[in-house]
């Protein structure tokens, strides 16, 4: 993967956090990286740079990650809401775990980081891109990871006819 033509923002209101992703993508190679303390920031951002993928904390203030995501995804005005977003939190519950995918998240980091896990999570929405479907409640990458057997089956029936 050419990480050095990716453009990724960094979404998180603890310094010291951006600063720890900052280095970890400046050493994968990644040139072009842009950060905002909050969702609000991050919006202006969005609006006046091209951007590839968004990393953002689940809990900021005043907007926090998931109400960031929330607007960037159903916000008629959104600059880029089909853009891949990686959550980054200390807070995996599942609960939590399901708001974020619930809103639009297409995958989903705990902490503490790693160079590993940046890398990996980076390397599925880039390599492995979902695609994004849209329903009545629901704009976002599709959430089902594994494939219905039974769906494909069916698909497949329907096609023999």
């Amino acid at each position: 993967m050419r990480y050095d033509l990716l453009s990724i923002l960094l979404v998180d209101d603890n310094h010291h956090m951006r600063a720890l992703l900052t280095a970890i993508l400046r050493a994968i190679g990644v040139r072009n990286i842009f950060d905002a303390g909050d969702g609000a920031e991050a919006l202006q951002i969005l609006r006046n740079h091209p951007v590839d993928l968004i990393m953002t904390d689940l809990q900021m203030q005043p907007l926090d990650g998931l109400d960031f995501v929330r607007l960037l995804r159903n916000s008629p005005d959104s600059p880029c809401p089909m853009i891949p977003v990686i959550m980054i939190t200390g807070h995996s519950t599942l609960r939590r775990v399901g708001e974020a995918r619930d809103v639009g998240v297409t995958e989903f980091l705990s902490k503490p980081v790693t160079a590993r896990g940046v890398l990996q999570r980076i390397g599925l929405v880039v390599e492995h891109p979902r695609q994004f479907v849209r329903t009545e409640d629901y704009f976002g990458p599709d959430r089902r990871r594994k494939r219905d057997p039974v769906a494909a089956m069916a698909k497949r029936r329907a096609g023999e006819r």
